[in-house]
């Protein structure tokens, strides 16, 4: 189906739409941060599942949708909190099926992010080398071993990812959904190009003039984008560059207060189903914890001269 030219949507009403029970959905692709955890609340406050989530380095945002009983599989290299290692829904669903039996497939960082590229490329496998040698080229059914045609050389098939919709999250897009993003993108690209439908969260939505002035930086084109959402600090707890920094201590207090279950459905009720939306999320954060984690040293890039 074509995509829509104006893509401006709350997050909503973009959730409502693109997001569906059963999808396989790809998260998290900027590893560390970006992480879209807007939508992922989003995700939750709508009940959507079961859903298997696909991520690298996926954070407590995997963890929250896992403790809602939302996920039936992860396809990912790590499944935790950054700040502290262990994600408690994660463990407690693998080790006792609780809120709900889940499946896990291993990926290495490079694996995933070769299997998504594939998926992107439209070919039904990527060849590599990560992650031969280890159990996990073993006990996940996405590797096979081969011998190269040419060389002899023993070597992994992995099975390329579609998911059926990326969630991404960027510093700045405008309403055609071509997004821009500085600072580490892990394989936010491939995910998207894998990926039968994008939903973008920004944290600004601005004039396509700005876009055009630094073409260069230009994460997803528009062409490839469902629905564009201005969540400012839609990321939080996660850092993202230019706007914000990474909010340690939150990522302290959620794993202080998941160790039991009872706690963790507490904190759902707290931070997600008890507040409307983002909005009323920042507003609980307030405003003397926002403005500690804003820039506090500007490092502004140097111009750049593109004509000729």
């Amino acid at each position: 189906m074509a995509k829509a030219r104006h893509k401006v949507k709350s997050l909503s009403q973009a959730v409502g739409e693109l997001v569906r029970p059963g999808d396989s959905v790809a998260l998290s692709a900027a590893l560390e941060g970006c992480i879209p955890y807007a939508a992922a609340h989003e995700i939750i406050r709508q009940g959507i599942g079961p859903l298997t989530l696909v991520a690298p380095i996926s954070n407590i945002s995997i963890d929250q949708m896992i403790g809602a009983g939302l996920a039936e599989r992860v396809i990912a290299a790590w499944v935790g909190n950054v700040s502290t290692g262990i994600g408690y829904n994660y463990r407690r669903a693998v080790e006792q099926g609780l809120p709900r039996p889940l499946e896990v497939l291993d990926h290495s960082n490079f694996s995933i992010t070769l299997a998504l590229e594939a998926g992107g490329r439209g070919l039904p496998m990527a060849v590599g080398r990560s992650p031969m040698g280890s159990d996990m080229a073993l006990n996940n059914p996405q590797f096979k071993s081969f011998s190269c045609p040419h060389s002899g050389q023993k070597l992994l098939a992995i099975q390329a990812l579609n998911p059926d919709v990326a969630l991404l999250h960027v510093q700045r897009a405008d309403a055609q959904g071509n997004c821009q993003a500085w600072g580490a993108s892990g394989f936010a690209r491939q995910a998207a190009m894998a990926s039968r439908r994008v939903l973008i969260t920004c944290e600004e939505v601005v004039d396509s003039e700005v876009i055009r002035r630094d073409p260069d930086r230009t994460l997803v084109p528009g062409l490839l984008v469902d629905a564009v959402c201005e969540v400012p600090w839609g990321a939080h707890p996660a850092p993202v560059q230019g706007y914000y920094d990474l909010d340690n201590q939150f990522y302290l207090d959620y794993a202080a207060a998941t160790r039991e279950p009872a706690g963790a459905r507490a904190w759902q009720t707290e931070w997600v189903d008890g507040l409307e939306g983002r909005e009323a999320y920042v507003a609980k954060l307030g405003g003397e914890r926002l403005r500690s984690l804003m820039v506090s040293h500007s490092r502004p890039s140097a111009p750049l001269e593109y004509g000729w």
